[in-house]
């Protein structure tokens, strides 16, 4: 039936069977095309499930759509709504935007590994072409899938009801998840052997899916990087909260929209998406996954992160987890505006999962941690490293150690930790000094493609490299198995150790800044505060509903007293 559909197509359409790929899918017949720039085969924008749109915009995807025409697989332009859309004038931006992109080797071979890549963003923006694999595939080892998923307040929003659960953005990563299951044996892939991965918000999209019962038996590794469950923007620590303050940004008025949930069903995209959040202070970015109320029906995360790796009832596969050790230069556009205010109000910039009994015990974790980080110096030109290595620390790498702490002690003693710390004439300079190092997500730039006309001779070889763990993890589960060039890498224990340093030179190291790690062990065992889910049914702010209450308790007092 392929051939003659592909014959027919020939004859009418003057498609040639070299240049093209016809694959029979669940939904219907879609068609891709040979690149021209690698040995593979490109299929871009299958619907993998349908975006629920209007006043439903925040509710959990539905079902993929299906079709009897062929299917051209050429959309590379559809993206989901986000903030910024302008950068984007060459996409179309669309309220249903759940598209996947497939990428086959050329090759007779089937039954091939698969990886899924999740894109980043900080939860906000991004799209599933922003980064393409296509060298890995070239390798005629794997099958890549990448999409788009709901960001921003569109796919994060949590209020805790019927009509905004929360999570629509990973339920999103779910259903993409489900139809690879049903439908990558149609490009010649192994649904039984999906490797999940991703970069920052993908990183983090990545490890918390090892945490989702949704997610059990949708895949069997996982390459999480510069993201993690446990870190400061892997769950909301108050959803609700967030929302109230988002809705101000928004123009927000409670007499004239009436509830915040109302308000947020009837809000245009445009609007919704109209407030830049990649400034916090914080370190959070306000809409990220959060802990769901049970409100009936499947819930991705049902506890908070760090309760549920402790409790040991999580996938526990294979993970390739690694970090770049100056990840805070992704902050370092920000210094100037930034440096004399956390000299004066340092206590602004802790971690957002930060909490105090009161303002003065705040103050004073403030003082300890700038006086650890620098000394009895200001925040200046002069101490530019200190202040990356605050950002690289509190935002990203601390919080993948203390997983990978979390899940060896829990039983997981397949993990494989790794530091990126490679850089060249072409790498970022911290600012006002000639120290340069790896920035944030530079780890998964070296694997994924680049533009190779001005890469160095040096870094081609670590990105030969790179490739080479990747492509042996996904296909073996280990990223130095026999017959690799790379040293033997085992995996890490509690300790975070051994470490593999992706440096200009690759060795077996131990563990990553163990003093500045055992430092923020200290700060979290005391002060950590763990996200909640949102605590209400109406989305009413909380004290309306303390108000509520005591009017009720008054009520009833009084209504007591007067039939005594």
């Amino acid at each position: 039936m392929m051939l003659v559909i592909l014959f027919a197509c020939g004859l009418i359409g003057g498609i040639r069977a070299d240049i093209s790929k016809l694959v029979n899918l669940t939904q219907g017949p879609v068609l891709g095309y040979k690149a021209n720039d690698a040995e593979l085969f490109e299929f871009y924008g299958i619907p993998y499930a349908t975006g629920p749109t209007g006043r439903d915009k925040f509710k959990e995807p539905l079902p993929a759509p299906v079709w009897t025409e062929i299917l051209e697989a050429v959309d590379k332009d559809t993206v989901c709504p986000q903030f910024g859309s302008e950068r984007l004038s060459d996409k179309t931006v669309k309220e249903d935007c759940l598209v996947a992109n497939v990428f086959v080797p050329d090759t007779t071979t089937t039954n091939l590994p698969v990886m899924v890549w999740v894109h980043g963003g900080a939860f906000q923006m991004g799209h599933g072409n922003s980064g393409t694999p296509k060298q890995l595939v070239n390798s005629q080892r794997i099958i890549v899938v990448s999409f788009n998923y709901r960001v921003g307040p569109h796919g994060f929003l949590c209020l805790g009801t019927k009509d905004i659960p929360g999570n629509a953005g990973m339920k999103d990563q779910i259903a993409l998840l489900r139809w690879v299951k049903e439908n990558i044996k149609y490009f010649g892939g192994n649904p039984d052997d999906v490797t999940v991965a991703g970069c920052s918000a993908g990183g983090a999209s990545v490890d918390l899916l090892l945490l989702s019962k949704m997610a059990s038996g949708l895949f069997h590794r996982a390459i999480p990087m510069s993201g993690a469950n446990v870190g400061v923007f892997g769950a909301q620590v108050d959803p609700i909260e967030n929302a109230e303050n988002y809705a101000k940004n928004i123009n927000y008025d409670q007499n004239k929209h009436g509830s915040l949930e109302e308000f947020y069903k009837n809000v245009t995209l445009e609007q919704l998406n109209s407030y830049s959040l990649l400034e916090t202070k914080d370190l959070a970015v306000v809409f990220s996954p959060c802990v769901e109320r049970d409100i009936g029906g499947e819930r991705f995360l049902d506890d908070t992160p760090v309760n549920i790796i402790r409790s040991g009832d999580y996938i526990q596969c294979p993970l390739l987890y690694g970090f770049a050790n100056l990840e805070g230069l992704y902050r370092g556009g920000l210094f100037e505006k930034w440096k004399n205010e956390m000299n004066t109000n340092f206590e602004l910039f802790l971690p957002a999962d930060l909490g105090f009994k009161n303002e003065d015990e705040k103050l004073e974790v403030a003082k300890k941690i700038k006086e650890f980080y620098f000394g009895d110096k200001l925040v200046s030109n002069e101490t530019g490293l200190n202040y990356v290595e605050y950002f690289t620390d509190t935002m990203f790498v601390y919080a993948m150690q203390r997983s990978v702490t979390l899940q060896v002690q829990s039983g997981n003693n397949n993990i494989f930790l790794f530091v990126y710390s490679f850089f060249d004439e072409s790498s970022q300079y911290v600012p006002f000094s000639d120290v340069q190092g790896a920035t944030h997500c530079a780890e998964s730039r070296a694997f994924m493609d680049e533009d190779e006309s001005k890469m160095t001779p040096e870094y081609k070889v670590i990105q030969q490299k790179m490739r080479e763990a990747v492509l042996d993890f996904i296909t073996t589960g280990n990223p130095t198995p026999p017959g690799s060039s790379l040293p033997t890498w085992l995996p890490s224990g509690a300790n975070r150790s051994p470490c593999m340093d992706f440096g200009a030179t690759i060795q077996v190291a131990g563990p990553f800044e163990e003093k500045r790690m055992l430092f923020w062990d200290e700060i979290y065992e005391q002060y950590h505060r763990q996200p909640v889910p949102p605590y209400n049914n109406s989305a009413a702010p909380l004290h309306n509903l303390i108000s509520l209450q005591v009017v009720i308790f008054i009520f009833l007092t009084q209504y007591l007293f007067l039939i005594r």
